[in-house]
Parts: C-alpha cells; sequence; structure tokens
C-alpha cells in the first residue's frame, strides 16, 4: 500500500485524514497527544488496530512533552484521555496497556529513559502490526484459496491498521499467491466505509471489486454469487462473539442462511479475554447526523429521531473462523482462543 495511514516522524504523529477519501488526500500532523485523541475521537484515523497504534503513539508525543518534575501525574493524564476517545475497539485499551507497563517498568530509573522507551514501545507496536497483519493475511488467503466472489463489510484495509490490513490483508494475500477473484463491497452506512475508504484501497491495488449496497448483500447471496465474506473485528470475547462495524450481524445471518463461510480477521491485540461474551462489549452510540445528513446534506425531515449504533455483535455461531497472526482458530471458541491467545 503506496499511502501511509500513520507513521512517526521527528517526533510528531502523522495521519491521513480518512474523513476526505476518497477525494483528497490530506495529511494531518500532531504535536501533541491532545490533537492525537481529538483525531481518533473525530474518525481522522479509524479502524481497531490503527487506533490501538494512534494511540500507543499519542502517550510517547505526550511522555516526551511532559515536565519532569510532574511526569508520573501528567502521564496519568495522557492515559485517561486517550482513553476516552473511543469504547469499543479493544485495540485502544490493549495499546494503552502496553504502555503503562513499559512505563512500570522503567520508573525507577531516570524520567529521560521512560520517554525514551515509551517512544520506542510506541513504534514497536506499529512495525508488529504491519507484521501480524502479513501473517494473518497468508493465513487467510489459504482458507479462501477456491473463493471466486468474496463480500466485505465496512473498512479493514491498510487504513484500518498500521498498513497492509486484515480482512483486506487476506485479499491482499490473496492476489499475491496469483488468484484471480472478485471482491463485493458494501457501502457501510451510514459512514461509507465501504464505499469511500475499501473501493479506494482496492482500486489502488488494481484488484477487481464491485460496490454494492448494504442491502444488496442477501439478493446477490440468493443468487449463489457469493462464495465466502471475511470482515475485520473490533472486539472478540473470550466466547467467540465479535463486535464490528453495524450491519456485519445482518451479514452473518444472511451468510449463514445461505450456507456461505463467515470469516473474521485479526490480529490477537483485538481479542479480549477478560470479556466474557458479546454482551459485555460497550457499544458506541455516534452523533444523529451521520444519518440524518450525506456529506453535510440532510436527507431525512429535522426532527426525526435517530438511532447510530457504530457496532453491533456478531454471535459466535454464526462465525465460521477467526484468522489471527498465530493461526485460524475454529469452533468452540470458548477453550480455543484462550489457548491461542496464550500460546
Amino acid at each position: 500500500m503506496a499511502v501511509k495511514t500513520i507513521e512517526w516522524n521527528d517526533d510528531r504523529v502523522i495521519m491521513l485524514d480518512q474523513r476526505l477519501l476518497p477525494h483528497r488526500e490530506v495529511y494531518r500532523v500532531c504535536r501533541d497527544y491532545n490533537q492525537v485523541a481529538s483525531a481518533i475521537r473525530d474518525m481522522v484515523i479509524r479502524g481497531a488496530p490503527a487506533i490501538g497504534v494512534a494511540a500507543a503513539m499519542g502517550v510517547a508525543l505526550g511522555a516526551l512533552k511532559a515536565p519532569s518534575k510532574t511526569f508520573d501525574r501528567e502521564f496519568e493524564r495522557i492515559l485517561v484521555v486517550l482513553g476516552k476517545t473511543r469504547p469499543t475497539a479493544v485495540n485502544l485499551f490493549w495499546a494503552l496497556q502496553r504502555m503503562r507497563q513499559v512505563y512500570s517498568e522503567k520508573r525507577s530509573q531516570s524520567v529521560e529513559v521512560v520517554k525514551r522507551a515509551l517512544k520506542e514501545e510506541a513504534q514497536k507496536i506499529y512495525r508488529e502490526d504491519i507484521a501480524a497483519n502479513k501473517q494473518l493475511g497468508k493465513y487467510g488467503a489459504g482458507l479462501l484459496r477456491n473463493a471466486k466472489h468474496i463480500m466485505t463489510h465496512c473498512n479493514a484495509g491498510a487504513l484500518a491498521t498500521a498498513g497492509y490490513g486484515t480482512a483486506l490483508g487476506v485479499i491482499r494475500a490473496l492476489k499475491e499467491s496469483g488468484k484471480a477473484f472478485e471482491v463485493f463491497v458494501n457501502e457501510t452506512r451510514p459512514y461509507l466505509q465501504g464505499a469511500r475508504l475499501t473501493a479506494w484501497e482496492l482500486k489502488k491495488e488494481k484488484i477487481p471489486a464491485t460496490l454494492i449496497t448494504d442491502s444488496t448483500a442477501g439478493y446477490l447471496m440468493q443468487k449463489g454469487e457469493v462464495d465466502a465474506v471475511v470482515v475485520g473485528c473490533d472486539r472478540v470475547a473470550a466466547n467467540g462473539d465479535v463486535a464490528n462495524k453495524i450491519g456485519t450481524y445482518t451479514i452473518a445471518v444472511l451468510a449463514r442462511r445461505h450456507g456461505i463461510p463467515f470469516y473474521v480477521a485479526g490480529p490477537t491485540s483485538s481479542i479480549d479475554v477478560d470479556c466474557a461474551s458479546g454482551k459485555d462489549i460497550p457499544i458506541e452510540q455516534r452523533d444523529a447526523k451521520e444519518v440524518s445528513h450525506i456529506f453535510g446534506k440532510a436527507v431525512a425531515p429535522k426532527g426525526t429521531r435517530i438511532l447510530n449504533p457504530a457496532f453491533d455483535v456478531t454471535s459466535q455461531d454464526l462465525i465460521t473462523a477467526i484468522i489471527t497472526e498465530k493461526g485460524v482458530i475454529y469452533p468452540p471458541y470458548q477453550q480455543n482462543i484462550r489457548t491461542h491467545v496464550c500460546h
């Protein structure tokens, strides 16, 4: 992927503003952790793994600028601010915990040593994410090697990660293996991540893709034109329930009805073994204007009551397998997930 989602450069965090795609490629420069927090909250950057990387870089950036005399207090403030940005994607909290662990291990040394260690850890998380995506892509490509028509929902590509992608990482790896196939891209209302982002990525990669409305998915499955579905994930519970972009559950139910394998792709950092089931996953509620307006223009009567959950939960019984950088997890998820993550 030629375009970088996020990078650390000269003690600044630089992000591609995904709100402006596909029409404009604009990079935002974050010079302090509050700017990183705003970028996460306002969807400049989105996608669970990318949010985790951004959070880690935000902590490092904040730490570098924190005064030595009040460093401990400022470090806690940084974690709180970043932790309040978006509640559903567990990668955010996973990354913050990694940074806290480094802080705890180094705090007996000088503040400068702690700052340097936090910066190194953020860059390590960035590198690890790209490596994990490439590895899980290879595992996923093996599962989809005979699929000619693949459906995906939302954007789980390079834009949603440090690079390469999860669900689209599987699709990229499949292309790299020399297979010929087509991708059906669900538009993913209301934020249109499929139409704006996934279609844009696939076009850049010269991977054949057809954009469809979300409500067209069942039509194509009924006609026998979908061989497999692969999506990303924002959080996987210990029992295998998966939180992903709103509409994922609907696609999973349709896939089950038509006997189509439904795969979830994500790094192990997206697995929350402390979350018993999907019922325990917090679901972010977003601004009503994302539903009532499209590109700033109202499409619903003023005063209309609106519900806008950003995610839904797909129950584990609808999921064929979960693809991670450590391999493929099959049912029964309750026992296999914990064994897989701890291995």
